[in-house]
């Protein structure tokens, strides 16, 4: 594939500190990437850079010529002219663009049609505007588009939508992006930004996962707290999560060989039961509820009981009134009509998307100090400073003064401070804005093993499937609507497909055999075993040898060859071990 982006070399620091040391990559045509490490380590400059935004210091970028590239970083604010003029400026006329099938697409699923075409972009939210301008990026002719965090502001709805069309495009691509979902989904690759490399990876989010914890492994000199939180999701990535990726074998036996001691990501039968003995039998209730967001009905006459280690995703498109929703279950809004009711144990903590007032005048450790010293999470305790920094606030950073924090800090700290007080009630709405991947793993460890009923508003999918054991939506209907089966149930209802309540997969049947004939396979069955145990040890001993014969090419390639042929055959009686087993059950 001939490359459309070159870096050589390249070089840039701000300050003293280096963000990109002697970084030297290409994207090729078709290229889905993700890039993804911790905040401030360098992602958005990575792409300014490399789409010539900002200069490097040294080193040389080079794009092929007559480079059709779409840029949106969050930086790109649109400010003047109205919603058609930013999208639609390329048409003279309403039919053009409406006979276009894929500007269509973009206008209906970015709800850009939602905003009004002549509304005046100055006047429209922060996200709004990004929506506009990831508009005006995709509808042109591209080879190369470039995203920063272009999943901030978009429902569950739109984040499938922009994944969809991503890869029917088949464009290249390069993404900055915390929603692991989607860069399991759309990346084929992904980069990791850390320490002023840049280290590639093949494959998505999970593989990645995989790689960085089997590098650290193999390496042995990995902090030993990473290599942990690797490892425990790559527990929940094999446990839990729906595989979306086809692996090597070697991969999937590695992988179980690395979690064979993991215990599972949350033992809900426990967690339960701790959450019972703190909450009791009663703890948010609403009883014949209705209430109005606006000019429109939210609830109609609902009843809902949150019961004690209930653990809730609420979904629903923009603007369905999932945040005023969480107001109401935090005692924040009063009913049009009905009641609420709260346990009289429940100590109930509401992340607001709204930053919260925060002691200027202290430092992020007194801050956090200020609430408790130490925090009991379900198993862990923790002091006030091992839990700001697992939230993303290393020991360093915990003696910067609050008002000198970014806004996304500032709402980093707000967690914290939300769980030193301890609660038992947790209502987050968008808990993951301005979380990087390494934090949104932290933070998911925290909850995993916190004992208490939570109800999280989020658009980053992955985060719902880890922590929640229940999907409500708001569907416009004056009701909140359980859903089996999950996320992907909402999906399918909003894009009207036939739902399935409890989807599952189709088991082959197995074949009709007598006892002769099942005794036989019984036989053969073991026969495999002993064939799969001796050329697994076959194997392992091939693998030492070459280790051994580094330095011996001759030697070296005829030992690759024993251990292909040992594979070849090890690859051919699994299959056949698979085909007997199913004559025996």
């Amino acid at each position: 594939m001939v490359n459309l982006v070159n870096l050589e070399s390249v070089s840039k620091s701000y300050g003293v500190r280096p963000l990109l040391d002697d970084v030297s990559l290409g994207v090729a045509a078709g290229d889905r990437i993700g890039v993804v490490g911790l905040n401030g380590g360098g992602k958005t400059t990575l792409l300014e850079v490399l789409a010539r935004i900002a200069e490097p210091d040294s080193g040389r970028v080079s794009h092929t010529r007559d480079l059709r590239i779409a840029v949106v970083t969050q930086r790109s604010d649109l400010t003047e002219g109205t919603v058609r003029d930013a999208v639609l400026s390329h048409y003279t006329a309403e039919h053009e663009w409406a006979a276009d099938a894929r500007v269509r697409s973009i206008v209906d699923g970015l709800g850009i049609s939602a905003l009004g075409l002549e509304s005046e972009v100055g006047r429209l939210s922060g996200g709004e505007r990004r929506r506009v301008a990831l508009a005006a990026a995709l509808v042109g002719e591209l080879d190369l588009v470039v995203l920063d965090e272009p999943t901030n502001h978009l429902d569950v709805e739109g984040v499938r939508w922009l994944a969809d069309h991503l890869i029917a495009r088949q464009i290249a691509l390069v993404v900055v992006t915390h929603d692991r979902w989607f860069l399991d989904t759309v990346c084929t690759q992904t980069w990791e930004v850390v320490g002023g490399r840049v280290e590639q990876y093949e494959g998505g989010y999970a593989d990645w996962v995989f790689a960085r914890a089997e590098r650290a492994r193999l390496a042995a000199t990995a902090e030993e707290k990473r290599r942990n939180l690797a490892r425990k999701e790559l527990a929940w990535l094999q446990r839990g999560a729906k595989a979306r990726t086809s692996k090597p074998r070697y991969r999937v036996e590695a992988a179980e060989a690395l979690i064979a001691d993991v215990p599972a990501p949350r033992d809900s039968v426990e967690l339960l039961a701790f959450a019972r003995r703190r909450l009791g039998k009663t703890v948010l209730e609403l009883e014949d509820v209705s209430l109005d967001a606006g000019p429109k009905p939210l609830l109609d006459d609902v009843t809902w009981r949150i019961g004690p280690g209930d653990r809730i995703g609420l979904v629903g498109v923009n603007g369905s009134g999932k945040t005023t929703l969480l107001r109401l279950l935090a005692g924040d809004t009063t009913p049009k009509a009905g009641r609420r009711i709260e346990g009289k144990t429940v100590r109930l903590a509401h992340l607001r998307q709204e930053l919260d007032d925060l002691p200027g005048d202290l430092r992020v450790l007194q801050a956090v100090e200020d609430v408790a010293a130490r925090v009991q999470l379900g198993k862990q305790e923790l002091s006030a400073s091992q839990l700001a920094e697992k939230l993303g606030f290393p020991p360093a950073r915990q003696w910067t003064p609050v008002d000198d924090l970014s806004g996304g800090e500032r709402r980093r700290l707000q967690l914290v401070r939300l769980l030193m007080a301890e609660p038992n009630v947790l209502l987050l709405d968008e808990p993951t804005n301005d979380l990087d991947i390494d934090t949104l793993q932290q933070l998911e460890d925290l909850l995993d093993s916190w004992p208490g009923t939570l109800v999280v508003v989020s658009h980053d999918r992955y985060l719902v499937e880890r922590i929640c054991d229940t999907v409500v939506a708001l569907l416009g209907d004056g009701k909140v609507t359980h859903l089996p089966g999950g996320i992907e149930e909402y999906l399918d209802r909003r894009a009207g497909a036939p739902v399935k309540a409890a989807p599952k997969r189709a088991e082959p049947t197995p074949a009709k055999v007598n006892a002769a004939e099942r005794r036989a396979a019984g036989k053969e069955l073991a026969r495999l075993e002993r064939k799969l145990d001796s050329l697994h040890d076959k194997e392992s001993r091939l693998h030492t040898a070459l280790a051994e014969a580094a330095t011996d090419p001759d030697r070296l390639l005829k030992l690759d060859a024993e251990l292909k042929a040992v594979v070849a055959e090890k690859d051919e009686v699994e299959q056949r071990w698979l085909e007997t087993s199913e004559l025996v059950e």
